[in-house]
């Protein structure tokens, strides 16, 4: 079977890198959509050499790695990466016009982040993620969560968001032909609390929070600039490379799409940008209601949640660790959509104070029979650390899994 990626950004670049080494598809066919360079040779260069990983050929053989491309076709556009035929399609920019058909192609990673509207049509002025339906693709993965513009709208019935191990079993190949592979953070957050929604379950779980500290991306200002007309947040056109920087993420609500029980708890979820090129960091607080007031929830038994899990059911996605990391520790390995620091995890338990008066709608006799006003409840704040590359271990990783899930379930 034959892999279409469209776009050659930070994510096509290695989704590429990622599907070369798995040798899961007899060929990959690249849209660039346009001429890079002086010529073909320029393309190659950017293709083989990266800033953040090294180079392909020591990403794929260490260090004994040697030249790895070869058969080099600048007229057709092809060339061979370690055994594995590729091609480049250089003209068409809109999904709908691009040649996966002719090309053989039926299933396509789009990787722009330009077309992530489920309910625009194929035929939109401007493209559409459903193009490359109509251009000969079966199946459209997207490396970004769904953005529905029209907010009156609900996502198609064709469309879902799946993050690989989390929800997976959700994708029904006779209905959905549009998948979300959600974001780099949704990704790592989701392995964050699905071991504490399976031990702890919803409804212990009073509230939740996280903020990722996360890498810079191509979005971002070099140097200071001047802003759009109309922008609200200046701070998205200053510089990255000076500055610690707030931002938004739409974690919380592409989380509730993969772990549903997400929406019976208040959680809120912020962003603040730093001066890194990849590794990011997730730091997850949690309040929960101890049951026990002699043997309260403590680090121990959080940190033994996530090394279960670890060792057990997401051994594949999941990585438990004591060692003392740093954010370059995470870039490149491990293949982990989350590696859970387990000595910066913290508990605190003490006895909140309810004042039932203050509740709305409870019945007096509630109050009657407790003969009291106020209640105390042992509250547990948890602070768990997870690392994540926000690009090639953890999310490029985790997309090109969930692609050859779906290719291998092709009608």
């Amino acid at each position: 079977m034959k892999l279409g990626i469209n776009g050659m950004g930070r994510i096509g670049k290695l989704t590429l890198w990622n599907h070369i080494a798995r040798k899961h598809f007899s060929e990959i066919v690249v849209n660039v959509g346009r001429e890079v360079g002086a010529d073909f040779g320029d393309l190659i260069q950017n293709l083989e050499k990266d800033s953040s990983y090294g180079r392909l050929s020591n990403f794929l053989h260490g260090f004994n790695g040697t030249d790895v491309i070869d058969n080099i076709d600048p007229e057709a556009g092809t060339l061979t990466i370690d055994g594995i035929p590729v091609r480049f399609l250089r003209t068409a920019r809109n999904p709908q016009e691009i040649g996966w058909k002719e090309a053989g192609v039926r299933i396509v990673a789009d990787c722009t982040g330009a077309f992530l509207d489920p309910t625009t049509p194929a035929d939109a002025s401007g493209g559409s993620m459903r193009g490359h339906l109509e251009a000969g693709a079966e199946k459209v993965l997207v490396s970004a969560p769904f953005k529905i513009k029209n907010k009156g709208l609900a996502t198609p019935n064709d469309s879902i968001t799946t993050v690989m191990g989390i929800n997976d079993e959700m994708y029904d190949p006779s209905q959905h032909s549009l998948i979300s592979a959600a974001s780099c953070t949704t990704t790592c957050l989701s392995y964050m609390m699905k071991p504490i929604l399976e031990h702890y379950g919803a409804d212990q779980i009073l509230s939740a929070s996280m903020v990722t500290v996360h890498a810079a991306t191509g979005s971002q200002k070099v140097l200071d600039s001047v802003p759009k007309a109309g922008a609200k947040d200046l701070r998205k056109s200053r510089s990255i490379l000076n500055n610690i920087i707030l931002t938004t993420t739409g974690a919380a609500k592409a989380l509730r799409l993969v772990l549903p029980e997400m929406g019976e708890i208040g959680f809120m979820a912020e962003s603040v940008r730093v001066p890194t090129s990849a590794g990011s960091l997730i730091i997850l607080t949690l309040n929960l209601q101890s049951d026990n007031r002699d043997n309260p929830i403590n680090r121990s038994e959080v940190n033994k949640i996530y090394q279960e899990a670890a060792d057990g059911p997401y051994q594949d996605y999941l990585m438990y660790t004591e060692a003392q990391n740093v954010s370059s520790d995470i870039i490149g390995f491990p293949k982990a959509a989350a590696v859970i620091e387990a000595r910066e995890t913290h508990t605190r338990t003490a006895y909140t104070r309810v004042n039932l008066d203050k509740i709305p709608g409870l019945p007096e006799d509630v109050i009657k029979v407790l003969h009291s006003h106020t209640l105390e409840v042992p509250v547990t704040q948890t602070v768990i650390y997870g690392w994540y590359d926000n690009e090639l271990a953890s999310y490029t990783n985790m997309l090109s899994e969930l692609t050859i899930h779906v290719a291998d379930q092709l009608l």
